[in-house]
């Protein structure tokens, strides 16, 4: 005898049971699209961007360290400028001043000279210099991941134009901004004539530094900038592949309550069925 009620119960217990599983998989994971199997256009759009924002954690990471070595040179040159403007006031002071005058600022002036040698040979960040250089190209700085609808990929890179910015050749050989005034000697040259044209070296040289540490300025001012648009483009990211892939929680373990309440009520339907069909077995007995 085919017991119908039997296979109802027992075709909607299987069905509970899968669905079960479904949502115990969800509240496990804490996502509602897995695999692929699970959405394939939600899981393959999931997965690409996911695919961005690693590249633009590496971008993050090439941002962080720029901006490092950005800042170090903006320090040590804002520290130059103030060394250089020092030693402007002190020609000034030399200026008709006796030999013996003379000679002490020239010994002012010396340690002046050694600060900005040290404080540009010094800025250094993860093995880069661009105070003290041989290099007269660009320095870039990947600052952006983009991909076209198309497909097509484009990093974006901020330049820093060394030439524009260094202040001596590497180890701090001539070849840069400060190269005249390094030449400054008033116990040598102390005439007024020859003081004047040191301040003419020293205007020049604050000039070009000045133009120098505004340039590095607007790049670390960019950089920062690009820093936070990253940051925040990410958590974008990852909150738009949580909207296609998260499972919402509290639906999932409402829906699981739910569902074992419905596993149990058929577990007592299956039973209810057998039992009727072994009564009516009973009676032919």
């Amino acid at each position: 005898m085919t017991n119908t009620s039997a296979m109802v119960a027992l075709q909607s217990l299987k069905a509970t049971n899968k669905s079960m599983d479904v949502v115990q998989g969800r509240i496990s994971t804490g996502y509602r699209v897995a695999e692929a199997s699970d959405n394939a256009a939600y899981w393959s759009i999931a997965t690409t961007m996911r695919s961005d924002n690693k590249a633009l954690s590496a971008v993050q990471d090439a941002l962080g360290l720029g901006a490092g070595k950005i800042d170090t040179s903006y320090t040590a040159m804002n520290n130059v400028l103030e060394a250089v403007d020092a030693i402007k006031s002190k020609l000034v002071t030399a200026r008709g001043a006796s030999a013996e005058n003379q000679g002490k600022i020239q010994a002012e002036i010396e340690i002046l000279l050694d600060h900005i040698k040290s404080a540009a040979t010094g800025a250094s960040y993860a093995g880069t210099n661009i105070l003290a250089t041989d290099d007269t190209g660009n320095m870039e700085v990947v600052s952006a991941y983009n991909r076209s609808s198309a497909g097509t990929v484009t990093v974006g890179t901020i330049q820093i134009d060394i030439a524009s910015v260094k202040l001596f050749a590497a180890g701090g050989l001539p070849g840069g901004l400060a190269d005249d005034i390094m030449l400054i000697d008033i116990v040598t040259n102390g005439a007024d004539a020859d003081i004047d044209g040191y301040l003419t070296d020293v205007e020049t040289a604050l000039s070009g530094m000045s133009n120098a540490a505004a340039d590095l300025g607007a790049a670390k001012t960019r950089l920062d900038l690009q820093k936070d648009f990253v940051s925040n483009l990410m958590d974008s990211i990852e909150r738009g592949v949580g909207q296609l892939v998260d499972a919402d929680m509290n639906e999932e373990s409402t829906r699981l309550q739910a569902l074992q309440v419905q596993q149990q009520l058929g577990i007592q339907a299956l039973a209810i069925a057998n039992q009727n069909a072994q009564s009516i077995l009973a009676l032919f007995k």
